[in-house]
Formats: structure tokens, sequence, C-alpha cells
């Protein structure tokens, strides 16, 4: 039986999605994406040029669908990235993305909260950055990392309210259990969330930051305390699976994106954000014959004097 492209990526979307009804396990779900037959007939050099050019035929549609979400003014748009250090967080986001109307996304990071922002519950300063009608928002790290580096260490919540204790199974089922209900509000509410772990192996984060260190021009991209990190990975894991299995839902699930090899890994996110958006129906908005009249009106107008 012969499978066009909206069922092949509709099938590599359901691969690469989580099932909300089975327990998620990192170790079960590889960090290298084999590809299609045409993909694994491809050497470094093919597979890097088929990529691109398959990324930028997803930029067009993509371009058209941002078009759309921006005129019909109904919907938005979050997308959060999630990922070890040297995941290619950035990298993605840039060649996913580039090209798409700026009016129409904004790109979120989160750096250590403010005193301001830790006197308010942890999903605050988020809310403040949720993409408006007809954008699309893009968290590069988000309100998981209140369940992920807060629980791997716990003694940044030291100066939280007396009765907050991270030691406690129960603090952590409540922060996903808001985080749940925050996402079930804003799709209510007309949000269409997108959530990416991006899978990287061990392995290949240590040839990244020696990348790094060998390439002079990339010495800005390295952090120490990348390397302090790396020490925790799996209690990382942990944290990982734990908040994958609690926040995953039928309108929030998760995509679990094989993310050692960039090129596959910015292919794949391409295709998912072009194939949720295109799945939407929107429409560009309908004017009134009244409107329609006066439009030509002003199109006879300026026909006529050309000066």
């Amino acid at each position: 039986m012969m499978v066009n492209d909206n069922e092949r990526n509709e099938l590599l979307m359901d691969e690469f999605r989580i099932d909300i009804h089975e327990t998620f396990r990192i170790e079960a779900h590889a960090t290298e994406w084999k590809g299609t037959k045409r993909i694994q007939e491809l050497n470094e050099k093919g597979l890097k040029k088929e990529a691109k050019r398959y990324i930028k035929s997803n930029l067009k549609q993509l371009t058209e669908a941002q078009e759309l979400l921006w005129a019909s003014n109904q919907l938005s748009m979050l997308i959060v990235f999630q990922a070890m250090d040297a995941a290619g967080k950035d990298s993605t986001i840039k060649h996913v993305m580039s090209g798409v109307n700026p009016q129409g996304v904004e790109v979120s990071s989160f750096k250590v909260p403010s005193k301001e922002e830790l006197d308010h519950n942890f999903l605050w300063r988020y809310w403040k950055k949720m993409p408006e009608r007809g954008k699309i928002g893009i968290f590069n790290r988000s309100y998981y990392e209140d369940v992920l580096v807060t629980k791997v260490h716990p003694d940044i919540l030291a100066d939280s309210p007396s009765h907050f204790d991270p030691s406690q199974s129960a603090f952590w089922e409540g922060r996903y259990e808001d985080i749940n209900a925050m996402e079930r509000h804003l799709c209510r509410n007309g949000t269409v969330i997108l959530k990416f772990f991006l899978n990287v192996s061990k392995q290949e984060q240590r040839q990244r930051f020696l990348d790094r260190l060998n390439e002079p021009d990339k010495h800005w991209k390295f952090s120490e305390s990348d390397i302090a990190e790396r020490q925790y990975w799996d209690d990382y894991m942990n944290a990982f699976e734990d908040c994958i299995n609690a926040t995953s839902t039928s309108v929030a699930p998760w995509y679990i994106i094989p993310a050692d090899d960039k090129w596959k890994m910015r292919a794949l996110i391409s295709m998912i954000i072009t194939e949720k958006i295109s799945s939407l129906n929107l429409s560009f908005p309908e004017i009134s014959e009244e409107k329609r009249i006066r439009l030509m009106e002003i199109k006879a107008h300026l026909e006529k004097n050309a000066d």
C-alpha cells in the first residue's frame, strides 16, 4: 500500500510522541535515528545536504502557516525545548525558524530567577512570556527547569517558604500537577503546545564539549558549569523520566527527538512543527461586503491617479 507524505509524517510523529498510556524510559529511546531507507543510503555530506533541503522546504510551508496563524488571530503556539547541555537547542531554533517573520515569533530563555521572581510562585515568570494570539513563542528551556534542575539540586530551594519540602515526593507531584493544570488552561484558551526533549547521549555530549575546546571560535560556547552538571547525568536522566511521565498529556504530549545527529534532529523537529501548524486548518479572515466594495473603490482610485 502506498503511503503519502502526510501519512508518512504522521507515522513519524507517532514514533517520537510519548504514548500517555505507557511508562517512558529514556534507555528505550535511541539517541541516534537511523532514518528512512533513503536516509540510510546517504553519506554524511549527502545527509547534511538532504536535511538542509528538507528544512528549507518545510520553512516555506511554516512561513505560510505562520502567516495564517498571525492573520487569523485565533490561536497561538508554544514550543518548549528541554535537553542536556550541548544537545543543540540554540542551533535547532536558528535553523528551523530562520526566515519566519520575526514579528510573529518570540524566543525566550530563562536565567537564574531574580529576587522578585523568587517571591512569586514558580510559574509566575513564565506566564509573562506566553505567546499572544497569532504568535509563536519558543522557550529555550522553560518552567520544566523547576522540576529538573531543582530536583537534581534541591538546595536551590533552600530560601523557599518553610512548608516547601523537596525531600517529599508530594512536593514534586504538586509541581507536575501545577504544570499540567497550566498547560490545560493554555490549550483551552487557544494555545497549541509542542514539547521537545532533545535526547543526546553522554558520549556525544562529551565529543561536542571537546569540539568546542578544540576550536577557538567556539570557546565562548563552553562553560565550566556544563562539566560540573555532567557529573549529575544519571540524576538528570531520572528527573527527565519522572517529569515526562508525569507531564506528557493528551493536550500537551512530549516528543523525544534523537539528538546525536543534529541535522536529522532539525529535520524531524521542522517536520513536526510544520505538520502541527498545518493541521490547525486556519484560514485568512473574511471581510465584509461593505469593506470589499470600499477596497475596490480605493483600488480604482489608485489605478486612475498614477501620481
